[in-house]
């Protein structure tokens, strides 16, 4: 003769404990969403912090002289630059005023 084995059926839980284990289980999983996502951020920011200083050692820093001397040169083209502009805006609107009356 065979016997057969017979699952018993589980008595169902009370709704109050499924629904707490339920709502534990839910904040158990954005728990760990969150924790992934701030994995996430913290090794994206680690890793561009990596790059760029990898790259900045790449760089070719001038040296004090060679900086004040390019300096010296952005500001006389900056005024140059400037004064130009503005007596081309003297003049364009010297001649506009005259062409209106």
């Amino acid at each position: 003769m065979t016997e057969k084995i017979v699952n018993a059926k589980q008595p169902d839980k009370p709704k109050a404990v499924q629904v707490q284990k339920a709502k534990t289980l839910e904040k158990a999983k954005d728990k760990a969403e969150e924790n992934a996502i701030q994995h996430w951020w913290r090794s994206s920011v680690q890793r561009w912090w990596r790059e760029t200083i990898g790259e900045l050692r790449k760089v070719s820093w001038p040296t004090p002289a060679e900086a004040r001397r390019l300096t010296g040169i952005v500001l006389v083209v900056m005024f140059s630059m400037s004064a130009l502009l503005g007596l081309l805006d003297f003049v364009f609107s010297r001649v506009i005023t005259a062409l209106v009356k």
